[in-house]
């Protein structure tokens, strides 16, 4: 017979970004820049 698996829950504990990833982002973002020329788009990303 058919096992159930839909009763077993996927995640048991919560999930949470670790702090290196959340600043890699915020770098990320805050380094980028989108210039639109046109009907063209241009990214740039300044270190």
């Amino acid at each position: 017979m058919a096992k159930l698996y839909s009763k077993r829950k996927l995640a048991k504990k919560a999930m949470l970004p670790k702090k290196e990833t959340i600043r890699l982002i915020l770098q990320y973002s805050c380094a980028l820049s989108i210039i639109k020329v046109g009907a063209m788009h241009f990214d740039s990303i300044a270190n």
